[in-house]
């Protein structure tokens, strides 16, 4: 599923060493949290590198010339919590936002979703929405997400998924049920643990970028 042309792995070297950081269970709270932001700048920069410009009129220093602007109204939609450890990075890309929470987690059980928080509006006010979650496992979050996105009315050709970390498997069930999604990625492991989570993975990306565990 990662040769699919529907997921784009964020391959650089640099990447690479900063997902080797997150990986480690050595690495502060504090090294966690940037690591995270600056990966996710990454992922941000490529996903965003087929968006639809426009012309403007503009004025340097010296003379006149002719520039461009992001044409798109873009909303930034994180997925509580891990998902606002990728927000302040793509806010640095698109100042002008709007950022929509949601709030799911994965019922430790049954690995289902349940969703406990929304603030997307009644009727959609973007043109072009980046979905901000930092692991895709099973991908059944992901998919709830999705869902969520359909239903208030943005089409799946105008929603951009990025990731930190993804499964093959996580990949595989997304692009099931959502054939035309696009995904950005840093990078992809084959396995899953028993408990859904990501092997060998970087552990919970949200209690590492909160501090809400010993990091060892």
């Amino acid at each position: 599923m990662s040769n699919s042309p529907n997921v784009h792995l964020v391959d650089h070297p640099i990447v690479r060493a900063k997902l080797t950081t997150l990986r480690s269970a050595s690495t502060s709270h504090k090294e966690f949290r940037e690591t995270m932001e600056a990966v996710a700048y990454f992922v941000g920069i490529e996903g965003s590198r087929d968006i639809e410009e426009v012309s403007v009129d503009a004025q340097s220093p010296i003379s006149a010339f002719k520039g461009s602007d992001i044409k798109p109204k873009v909303g930034l939609t994180p997925i509580l919590r891990a998902g606002l450890g990728m927000t302040d990075a793509m806010l640095s890309l698109f100042p002008n936002a709007q950022v929509y929470h949601i709030g799911l987690f994965r019922e430790k059980i049954s690995l289902q979703p349940v969703e406990y928080y929304s603030k997307l509006p009644a009727n959609p006010t973007v043109d072009l929405v980046y979905l901000l979650d930092p692991l895709i496992a099973t991908a059944g979050t992901a998919i709830a997400a999705l869902t969520m996105i359909l239903d208030w009315g943005i089409p799946i050709q105008k929603v951009r998924y990025l990731a930190i970390l993804a499964s093959e498997e996580g990949l595989k069930n997304v692009l099931a049920e959502f054939p035309d999604l696009h995904i950005w990625v840093a990078g992809i492991d084959e396995k899953l643990t028993g408990e859904g989570l990501i092997l060998p993975g970087l552990g919970d990306a949200g209690d590492r970028f909160f501090n809400t565990f010993p990091a060892h």
